[in-house]
């Protein structure tokens, strides 16, 4: 903009005026050319359509560029009460010539809602806005647009799709996250080991999100895709978590014994795919040096999951099976964020007892917890050189090892025993891979 010439309108240059002009336009004609194809045809079609939210829009944004406040809501009332005047007219009827009425919205079955109306104002606004921030009035015209044009997607999921007790899960959820979480105290508490209450109430809302994740995706794409897909990329999120979930919905539907497993497996498979990103990004010589390692623990935990998936799917497991009831259990939650409270917990006291026994001792204790918290404590160790690389190696190892003892304690916790030895066989398998690839590839000794 710094070739336009620095005439002053009010006190705005005038290529700042023609940016926001422009993006009224644009705004205006984007909602206006959404609502003319929904404003119908004949007599008895609504009032605004493109033309009409255009001039909205550009008198919004001339309003605002004259900068009299007392002119901007002079012209928010007129389109207030424009819009009042054309919802009383679509819903009482027109007069026609004949001294008669034509048939109102609501009369001949249409949809007696107020959307246009509604939207002329927001165009209004929108207008206003593009002159002082034409970015986020632009983005404002289009999300606008979005929405308006997705009203068939959005009335379908909001009647058909989503029950009542989804929905009332769904502002259960939100209460929790608006209201609740914002509310928790973010400092350290010493009897929890310096961990901080709020951490715990996110991991809290991270299981049930991921527990609702889950859910849509078996409304979406059936018992075994579904819950695998949801596994898998919940998996990049919270393998721990993930398998929370998964047992606790075999445990709720013992019929769907296999997705579920399926998704827990391949929750696994993201495990050893984040690992790799996290030491592609602190210590790239290492992330090469294990890249056989990862690389063979991933493609054995994907296997075993898309086998698993693949069985259940062609054998027709749970392919009567509808999502019942809501999509949350929150107590199931409570006890997973509790349980790995614990294991925090005695990492803590292993560490004040017995001090740093060695980078090893330190990765187990770490993966015990979390496996990427001690992927990434080797990677940044290895990456400053303080760590030689054969045994920055064996402790990304020994982290997500340690971390399958917990998940396998979690399995077992929320899934039962025969969910537990699935995955533990799992881990087994696909850790046992990364080893033999990792000594083979000379990854663990110089």
């Amino acid at each position: 903009m710094g070739n336009w010439p620095e005439l002053p309108v009010g006190s705005a240059p005038v290529g700042a005026l023609l940016l926001g002009l422009g993006v009224a336009l644009g705004g205006g004609l984007l909602i206006g050319l959404e609502r003319e194809r929904r404003k119908g045809r004949g007599p008895d079609r609504q009032a605004a359509g493109i033309r009409s939210f255009t001039l909205v829009a550009l008198g919004g944004a001339i309003a605002q560029a004259l900068q009299q406040p007392a002119l901007v809501a002079v012209g928010a009332l007129a389109v207030v009460v424009m819009a009042a005047l054309a919802y009383w007219r679509s819903q009482a009827g027109a007069p026609t010539a004949a001294g008669g009425a034509l048939p109102s919205r609501a009369g001949n079955g249409a949809d007696p809602g107020m959307t246009t109306e509604l939207a002329m104002v927001v165009t209004y606004l929108v207008g206003v806005l593009a002159m002082d921030r034409p970015a986020l009035g632009a983005g404002a015209a289009a999300v606008v647009a979005v929405l308006l044009a997705a009203r068939g997607s959005l009335h379908r999921f909001a009647t058909r799709l989503l029950s009542e007790q989804e929905l009332h899960d769904g502002l259960l959820l939100a209460a929790l996250a608006l209201v609740l979480l914002p509310l928790v105290p973010q400092t350290p508490v010493a009897w929890l080991a310096g961990l901080q209450p709020s951490v715990l109430a996110a991991l809290v809302m991270l299981i049930l999100l991921l527990q609702a994740a889950g859910h849509m995706a078996l409304r979406l794409a059936g018992p075994s895709a579904g819950l695998a897909l949801a596994g898998l990329m919940s998996g990049f999120v919270s393998s721990t978590a993930t398998v929370a979930s998964m047992g606790a919905r075999l445990r709720k539907s013992p019929a769907l014994a296999g997705p579920c497993t399926a998704g827990a497996l391949l929750s696994t498979a993201a495990t050893w795919l984040q690992a790799t990103l996290l030491l592609l990004a602190l210590a790239p010589a290492l992330a090469s040096r294990l890249l056989p390692a990862l690389a063979s623990g991933a493609a054995v935990a994907l296997a075993l999951g898309a086998h698993l998936a693949w069985r259940a799917r062609r054998s027709g497991v749970g392919a009567s099976w509808r999502p019942g009831g809501g999509a949350l259990q929150v107590r199931q939650a409570l006890v997973v964020a509790a349980l790995l409270t614990a294991v925090a917990l005695v990492v803590h006291q292993a560490v004040q007892r017995f001090g740093d026994a060695g980078a090893l001792a330190s990765a187990a204790l770490a993966g015990l917890a979390d496996a990427h918290a001690g992927v990434a404590a080797m990677g940044a160790l290895a990456g400053q050189g303080r760590l030689d690389a054969p045994l920055a190696a064996t402790g990304v190892l020994v982290a997500i090892g340690a971390n399958c003892v917990t998940r396998t304690v979690v399995a077992v916790a929320t899934g039962g025993l025969r969910f537990g030895a699935w995955l533990a066989g799992g881990l087994a398998a696909s850790l046992a891979a990364a080893v033999l690839a990792a000594w083979s590839s000379g990854s663990l000794h110089g």
